[in-house]
């Protein structure tokens, strides 16, 4: 069976007589026949169509070789079975059913939600039912308790209220993320409060409602301690749910899988889980917006240098592959010694067009601030209700600055990031606060972090967390975890903060004391 591999622009032929090379040909046609019939080969492709998004401005209908290069991928991807991001529909099955799933975690958190609130309302009315059912019950049975009671309720009063706040202020407030498991110390401090409250109504219903107790200024006290204890549970829970992961440990450094830029952060005692909520917080804000675009041009680039050598088998199958494997071998040889300086040309005239292509687009922007100016100034003569608003303004002065910002998002990759509608709205945003051209161009010269961009354009609000030991346990040193999204990854490596030895050391004042002696001879 014939061979073939793309290396560069030269063709070796194994065989010696022109009824070998016409057999070759004969085997070639027919064993390429069955691929190129209808189209079809052995592997099936798989195209996506990119999500509808508005243009910056209509599509030419002719291109040139250059202009091809640059809007590349731009409206449709095309994944075969060898792609190395190929998509099956095992995975579009999975998918759909994470989605799915998401539904069963909403009502997981808010079952979670309603069992805490619950057992909030529990405690809560606990100590107004421990003074209001004696009076109720047996109110001629008890004891006449005065000014001291009264001081009591005043104390309970205002300690429910500052309980409830402090509650309301740590507890319910509205959740940052969907996190695997539970968090084990709210789990903890909601196990200690349950057993706590009902311990308190066991000895309650045994001492006090079976027996009838008469002393109300004693019920009353054992109301104000129930609400002392609560609210020392409460100091409780801020120390090991804010206090204790804010002291340092540990520092967690941050690698994305595919382009390799990194974060290092600080963080205190804490779970995998949680470390992994605080490395997505920091990532949406500090790590620039992935672009899968620039790796997938230089994949392009390296299969285009690996285009164009094609060595064939002419004699059949029998033929020693030995001189084939050593013709191959030599002909990538020679191909890599000069793979370099076409890459370092490649890369230079890249950047040659991403500068020229800058300076017109910052050209552009300035006249066309410019014009803004100019009609502010006009406007300013006229009467109030004629004044132009900054949206107006901006789909003014848009057209002349659209043709260069187009050009440049699409050799920059950047074309998918930004459309029409978000750029005029930047734009307008930047008139109405009345902001520099190049405040205007920061967003687009240069790539910012994630939620700079809209919802929309973000590749992945899924994420998974893998890790070979459990979530729930703490951070230790030498831990690795992996955040895992659609197309890429956060490699997670925890390292211990060194315990750090300072002393001190001495100096003499009087070390620093010298003495100038000044002679007739010099010029001081």
């Amino acid at each position: 069976m014939d061979t073939e591999s793309t290396y560069s622009g030269y063709s070796y032929y194994s065989g010696h007589s022109k009824k070998s090379h016409r057999q070759g040909e004969r085997n070639r046609e027919r064993h390429r026949s069955p691929r190129s019939k209808d189209g079809r080969g052995s592997e099936k492709a798989v195209t996506i169509q990119a999500p509808p998004g508005d243009p910056l401005l209509g599509n030419d209908s002719t291109r040139t070789e250059e202009a091809q290069d640059d809007n590349w991928g731009e409206t449709t991807t095309a994944i075969t079975g060898t792609s190395e991001h190929s998509i099956s529909q095992e995975d579009i099955a999975r998918i759909s059913k994470d989605l799915e799933d998401s539904v069963g975690l909403d009502c997981r958190r808010y079952l979670g939600l309603t069992v805490a609130a619950a057992l909030g309302l529990l405690v809560f009315l606990t100590p107004i039912a421990f003074i209001l059912l004696p009076p109720i019950l047996w109110r001629d049975q008890l004891e006449p308790c005065g000014t001291i009671c009264e001081g009591l309720f005043i104390s309970v009063a205002f300690k429910l209220l500052i309980l409830l706040i402090g509650t309301w202020a740590l507890f319910f407030r509205k959740q940052r993320a969907d996190l695997p498991r539970v968090f084990v110390f709210r789990a903890l401090l909601l196990v200690l409060i349950f057993l706590f409250v009902v311990s308190y109504w066991l000895f309650y219903g045994v001492r006090i409602l079976d027996s009838r107790d008469r002393n109300y200024q004693g019920i009353v006290q054992y109301a104000v301690s129930l609400v002392d204890a609560l609210l020392f549970i409460h100091y409780l829970a801020i120390v090991l749910l804010e206090l204790r992961q804010l002291q340092p440990v540990f520092s967690l450094q941050v690698v994305r899988s595919t382009d390799g830029e990194s974060r290092f952060y600080s963080a205190g005692h804490l779970s995998i889980q949680r470390a992994a909520l605080v490395v997505l917080e920091n990532y949406y804000k500090d790590f620039t917006i992935y672009n899968p675009n620039l790796l997938t041009a230089s994949k392009f680039r390296a299969a285009k240098h690996m285009a164009g050598l094609k060595v064939y088998n002419v004699d059949g199958p029998s033929n020693n592959a030995t001189g084939q494997s050593r013709a191959m071998i030599a002909a990538a040889a020679r191909r890599r010694d000069s793979s370099h300086n076409e890459l370092y040309y490649e890369e230079a005239e890249h950047e040659r067009r991403v500068k020229k292509r800058r300076a017109r687009l910052v050209v552009a922007v300035e006249e066309a601030f410019i014009h803004i100016q100019r009609l502010q100034a006009e406007e300013q003569q006229k009467a109030p209700g004629e004044v132009m608003d900054p949206r107006e303004a901006a789909q003014a002065i848009f057209p002349s600055m659209a043709r260069a910002l187009q050009k440049y998002l699409r050799t920059t990759r950047q074309q998918h990031y930004h459309s029409m509608e978000s750029i005029l709205q930047h734009l307008a945003f930047c008139i109405a606060h009345s902001m520099t051209p190049k405040a205007f161009l920061e967003r687009y010269l240069r790539a910012g972090p994630t939620l700079q961009y809209d919802k929309e354009r973000w590749l992945s609000t899924q994420w998974r967390l893998v890790s070979d030991e459990a979530v729930t346990n703490g951070l230790r040193d030498g831990l690795v975890f992996v955040l895992k999204c659609l197309d890429f990854g956060l490699v997670v490596t925890v390292k211990k903060i060194p315990f750090i030895a300072l002393s001190e050391e001495f100096v003499d004042p009087k070390s620093h004391k010298f003495v100038l002696r000044l002679q007739s001879e010099t010029s001081v």
